[in-house]
């Protein structure tokens, strides 16, 4: 099987500019090559977003219609413009022109119109336009960013629906050994596992937390990978056994229940808790500031569980260090040295009348 050259992530684009620029636009089209970019506007999105005027004005000079529609929609947005549909309908208009069409971002301004339908209260157009969307994303841009974009934001709008078995249908549309990009498959087994444990399936929610954990790792996204770590644990930590089979097996041994088959039982081998525990300790941030830490409450908590506190024994000696008053309510809640524990009520205290 051949392998599938993914683009690499715009901002390598522009940190090349920056290391490099200015250069012309045929020098700019090579690398644009060589970084497997098919499109100028992902590339024209990242210099706006990241500050980089000199090279957007020279990428826009190469824009088709229906792309500079497509800029213009993504400046107001960014500028804080929240009227946003008829911005989009009239991008549609150009898209759909016989003279200027663009059928990939025809299928992307249909998603976008569809969440500006669900902004305004009207889900039933927004599915239909979300589901058109994925629809022709699928035919012309499969697994592209914008037919990824489609299926996540397809699957939430299920979810916030109240429609979760239609939302798993929709992440099952994203394999994990298909050509999406790790932080697309990531992302919807972020939302799988959590489905799966409203739902009751134990199994199934580790399984998709575990592999969400692997797959945010090979995108490089830290934080996503401890969220999904973390979620790992918690579902994991009633359930070890030191016979079961490693958690990668699992999931390559899974497959769809029969109609009545029983619930595959959850089962977590200790090593498995240990490497994830210890992989989202050491690629955390090194200090404890911050007035909203959900990464550190999460595994301050787990580390508690499993017995291992002994990890942020540097951070529990220094309440000082802490800045999140949620965190610092679930270290007070255990910690046993009475001296410290009233220092984290000092600390508590402090934090709450701020």
């Amino acid at each position: 099987m051949s392998e599938i050259e993914l683009p690499k992530a715009p901002g390598y684009f522009i940190s090349k500019w920056r290391e490099q620029g200015p250069v012309d636009i045929d020098t700019l089209t090579i690398w644009r090559d060589e970084m497997n970019w098919t499109t100028w506007l992902p590339l024209a999105e990242a210099a706006m977003f990241l500050d980089a005027a000199e090279l957007l004005a020279l990428i826009e000079t190469v824009l088709s219609p229906a792309e500079t529609a497509t800029l213009s929609l993504v400046r107001r947005r960014m500028l804080g413009d929240t009227r946003l549909q008829p911005s989009i309908e009239a991008a549609l208009d150009v898209a759909r022109h016989p003279d200027t069409r663009d059928l990939a971002l025809e299928g992307r301004l249909r998603m976008e119109l569809g969440l500006a339908k669900y902004e305004a209260g009207d889900s039933e157009g927004a599915k239909e336009d979300l589901t058109w969307a994925e629809t022709r994303l699928k035919s012309v841009a499969q697994a592209s960013r914008d037919h990824d974009l489609s299926l996540i934001n397809k699957a939430a709008l299920h979810t916030a629906c109240g429609e979760p078995v239609m939302a798993l249908t929709v992440y099952s549309d994203i394999p994990r050994n298909g050509s999406h990009a790790d932080e697309t498959i990531a992302l919807s087994r972020l939302g799988a596992s959590r489905i799966c444990a409203a739902l009751g399936h134990d199994f199934d929610a580790a399984r998709h937390a575990w592999n969400a954990h692997a797959h945010a790792i090979k995108a490089n996204q830290v934080g996503m990978a401890i969220e999904g770590g973390a979620l790992f644990l918690d579902f994991a930590s009633s359930s070890i056994d030191e016979n079961a089979e490693k958690m990668h097996i699992q999931v390559e041994n899974s497959r769809p229940r029969e109609a009545g088959e029983a619930a595959h039982a959850l089962r977590i081998h200790p090593d498995d808790i240990d490497n994830v525990f210890h992989w989202c300790c050491s690629n955390m941030p090194e200090d404890s500031s911050g007035a909203d830490r959900p990464d550190l409450r999460a595994m301050v908590s787990l580390a508690h569980r499993f017995e291992k506190l002994d990890t942020f024994s540097e951070m529990l000696n220094n309440p000082d260090s802490v800045e999140d008053p949620m965190l610092a309510a679930i270290v007070q809640s255990f910690i046993q040295d009475q001296h410290l524990k009233g220092l984290w009520d000092i600390r508590l205290a402090t934090l709450t009348m701020l």
